[in-house]
């Protein structure tokens, strides 16, 4: 992940100055984008931090536009009246919300029906919204870019399914490179000849003429779309995967095998899309894709498997932004946001960073990214019930939409702010999600929670300096040094809290007055 470094003296570090105040950033701060695609006319509105935004309002009606465009090429006569409807809807909802307008961009259903052009025609007059007709090429970038919104700087293939086609694209260093298009659509599927073996060769032939085109490609393989998100519920299914969040979720090439033959075999498909929460219109695409994906990936041989829930509607935002805006990190630039709007004192958590931060000196980036982002979240659940607060903390943290986030970091993050409140975990209905990271990072996770449930005890401003801490990992030692003016703080609460900290560091405490 490509992350900006601000320099010196920009009061940036190693994170860089948070960008949602910036005008570029505000900007983008309620943005609507609609979907017609051939399964579903979805609407997203993003709000909060642009980089990493949050859904504020988000709704998809299954219309079915492209069912039968292959015998027919026309749009389904009801998903057209079913969409036309949707946009009425959609138009009436982004007034009520205030938002300047609508970005809509439909894909293939419309783009390959005959009447597409007039049911654009029929969308501007019924709502005065403009439908931007993309081809396949646009419709893969798009979709790319939904990707480099979540991971930026990554390399490796996007694939994105619709109903009535699939697009690749290849994505490095933050680019979207090469494009394809194909009629892989599960749909479009539907009406190949010549029965399964007739299908079967179809797709064959279709992604091995892909694979010469993108070339080999043998990094990571993310997957877009709504039939890949339902294999990845029946994967989950199949596997007793205990976090059920599918942005992000990982894949092997032998895990897809594995579940392909799973819902091959399965006796009843009813029972499974019941077992897996898909619905029943995208239960009946899932056989179709679950053929393609198995080729794809038995062509193309990724190193691994990613789902993501961004796709070209996130791209439509990322098409938006700055480039310096892009370049940032999703995962702090949303927890920046979150503290702003929610912590107690937003800005105390870089100082609480800056506090703890050496008792992980030797430890990589990505580990301190993910403390960084632990101490701007720390005090952001103060609302919830004490009680409960340290559930409320992991729950959020492993379930919240965020970007730039593995599932084992989702963990690692939720368990650091359960500690920030309880020295305890056991007891709680998450235990089944602690073994997703390993003992040493369990206990990582620990050690920030309990250093920032010290830490919080000595400041109720966010610019103070009232001490810091000296850590000899080798001695086992760990020295804090106060200021004058915060020995009065150093109540019982807070010594019983150093205590268990060092006690959970096996170390040494010594507490001195710091002589500024």
């Amino acid at each position: 992940m490509n992350v900006v470094v601000e320099p010196k003296g920009t009061d940036g570090g190693l994170f860089g100055r948070p960008l949602f105040e910036d005008p570029s950033a505000r900007a983008l701060a309620r943005v609507g984008v609609v979907d017609v695609g051939s399964n579903s006319v979805r609407l997203v509105v993003f709000d909060g931090a642009a980089r990493s935004p949050a859904y504020f309002y988000n709704e998809k009606i299954m219309c079915a536009l492209g069912a039968g465009l292959s015998d027919t090429g026309h749009l389904n006569p009801e998903g057209r009246v079913r969409a036309l409807n949707a946009l009425r809807r959609f138009q009436r909802l982004a007034e009520g919300m205030g938002l300047s307008g609508l970005s809509v961009v439909a894909t293939a259903a419309v783009r390959d029906a005959i009447d597409g052009p007039d049911f654009c025609a029929d969308v501007a007059r019924e709502t005065g919204l403009f439908v931007r007709t993309i081809d396949g090429r646009e419709e893969a970038r798009l979709s790319a870019q939904g990707v480099l919104l979540g991971w930026p700087g990554s390399y490796g293939l996007v694939c994105d399914i619709g109903g009535s086609s699939m697009e690749l694209a290849a994505i490095s260093g933050g680019h979207v490179g090469r494009r394809e298009t194909s009629d892989l659509g599960p749909l479009k599927l539907q009406t190949v000849k010549g029965g399964k073996k007739g299908r079967r060769a179809h797709i064959k032939t279709t992604v091995e003429n892909l694979h010469a085109a993108m070339g080999t490609q043998r990094d990571r393989l993310f997957l877009v779309g709504g039939s890949w998100r339902a294999i990845a519920r029946v994967d989950m299914f199949r596997r007793g995967y205990p976090l059920h969040v599918l942005h992000e979720y990982r894949m092997t090439p032998r895990a897809v095998s594995r579940t392909a033959k799973f819902i091959a075999d399965h006796p009843d498909h009813e029972a499974l899309r019941a077992d897996c929460g898909i619905s029943s219109a995208r239960m009946a695409l899932v056989p179709l894709a679950t053929e393609v994906l198995w080729r794809l990936v038995k062509t193309f041989r990724p190193q691994d498997i990613a789902v993501s829930s961004y796709g070209i509607r996130e791209g439509m935002l990322y098409e938006q932004m700055p480039q310096r805006l892009r370049d940032r990190d999703p995962l702090i630039e949303a927890c920046r946001f979150a503290e702003a709007k929610d912590a107690r004192m937003p800005g105390f958590g870089k100082l609480l960073y800056t506090f703890i931060e050496p008792l992980f000196r030797s430890a990589p980036f990505s580990r301190k990214r993910m403390i960084k982002a632990a101490c701007l979240l720390h005090d952001v659940s103060w609302r919830a019930h004490p009680d409960y607060r340290a559930e409320v903390c992991f729950d959020n943290a492993t379930r919240a939409n965020l970007g730039g986030l593995k599932h084992s970091e989702r963990i690692f993050l939720g368990l650091a702010l359960l500690h920030r409140y309880s020295n305890k975990r056991e007891g709680t209905h998450f235990e089944g999600l602690y073994d997703l990271i390993d003992e040493k990072a369990q206990h990582d996770a620990l050690i920030v929670g309990k250093a920032m449930r010290f830490g919080a005890m000595l400041w109720m401003e966010k610019d103070a300096d009232r001490g810091d801490f000296r850590w000899f990992p080798k001695k086992k030692q760990l020295e804090l040094r106060l200021s004058p003016d915060a020995m009065p703080l150093f109540g019982e609460v807070a010594q019983a809290r150093l205590n268990s900290l060092a006690a959970s560091l096996e170390a040494e405490v010594k507490v001195k007055t710091r002589r500024d």
